[in-house]
């Protein structure tokens, strides 16, 4: 990789996880077809509103998101990934159950082990909104490798409307998805 490509790379990432929205750095622009390095996922509510944007980039300690929306309701809310890259409101059954390609139970404190789409909750403020920033060691951006995100039907970040509890299989009890965005 030229020098100029390196710190192009450095810059790019350390923008996104500084947050920037209107940014997506594929790794075929840098001349590496078989990855993407982030991405960018516009959610949208159950009337087909865009509240906010997930923005997801590889680190070297897994996908780094970055979730920011409004528009929900304050307390915690369950987010995970899950298995379709569908969005049909208003209830979003279309994106199918979370994210397990391990077959494993839900809930990041369950000690049979979790699904690779958990994730912990995400925190809204008073004011509806939520502004939050997590990394997830189950999951990658790398096409064709275990856990990754980057799959040809894609997959849908979800956002429901109760907080998970983080063990009871397979939901944890978080309620309606009132939020939804595709990841491809």
């Amino acid at each position: 990789m030229t020098t100029t490509r390196k710190l192009f790379l450095c810059l790019c990432l350390g923008w996104t996880c500084m947050g920037g929205f209107d940014f997506c750095v594929s790794a075929q622009a840098l001349g590496n077809s078989n990855q993407k390095l982030a991405l960018e996922i516009p959610l949208q509510n159950t009337t087909g509103s865009i509240i906010g944007r997930a923005h997801l980039s590889q680190t070297a300690e897994g996908v780094k998101i970055r979730v920011q929306a409004a528009g929900l309701s304050p307390g915690l809310h369950g987010i995970h990934f899950h298995e379709k890259g569908s969005c049909v409101g208003p209830d979003f059954t279309s994106a199918g159950a979370h994210f397990n390609p391990f077959g494993k139970q839900h809930g990041l404190a369950n000690p049979l082990g979790y699904h690779s789409g958990d994730l912990p909750n995400l925190v809204v403020n008073s004011e509806g909104q939520a502004n939050m920033e997590m990394v997830s060691k189950a999951i990658t951006l790398q096409r064709d490798q275990p856990g990754s995100l980057i799959r040809p039907e894609g997959l849908s970040l979800i956002i429901h409307e109760q907080e998970d509890d983080l063990r009871t299989d397979p939901t944890g009890n978080s309620g309606n998805r009132v939020a939804c965005g595709v990841v491809k």
